[in-house]
């Protein structure tokens, strides 16, 4: 087998591995009030039904989660972020995550989006930051991940 060979297989691997991971995912901390509210509120504003949903503490995160947002355990792990892939595979966190959910949602949303786009990133995810840190505090916390109602269960992914 030459180099050629395992240098064309491994890329063929890598690309089969790219096509398999799921588009249009928000990844979202399950046991938080604030991220579940934000779930909800999405779900009912997406009526394409375009828009899945996963925990970050589940195995879909530990898979297709690049290894700066992978969780090793859900237990010592704290989720101070949402993290959304797109339809390129690429991945968004924190307030530009929550910006392009917004422009997926389209209409107003998509409006408001470009608003909140005109903000500095920086300025934004100072912003995404405070909220992030006092969330429990504020939203409360759960002692489980959110389980979606049946209707919802084919855009949840484990």
């Amino acid at each position: 087998m030459n180099s050629a060979t395992t240098r064309s297989d491994s890329e063929n691997a890598a690309a089969k591995s790219e096509a398999d991971r799921p588009t249009n995912v928000v990844f979202f901390d399950g046991v938080c009030g604030l991220c579940n509210r934000f779930v909800d509120f999405v779900l009912s504003r997406d009526r394409r039904g375009a828009i899945r949903f996963a925990p970050l503490q589940g195995e879909t995160a530990r898979q297709v989660l690049s290894s700066e947002f992978r969780v090793p355990s859900a237990k010592t792990q704290s989720f101070k972020t949402i993290v959304w892939i797109d339809p390129s595979h690429r991945e968004f966190v924190r307030s530009a995550a929550a910006v392009r959910v917004l422009w997926r949602l389209g209409g107003n949303w998509w409006l408001i989006g470009w608003l909140l786009w005109l903000i500095p990133r920086p300025l934004r995810d100072v912003g995404y930051r405070l909220v992030a840190a006092n969330r429990y505090r504020l939203f409360g916390k759960k002692e489980t991940c959110r389980l979606p109602s049946p209707a919802e269960r084919e855009r949840f992914l484990p």
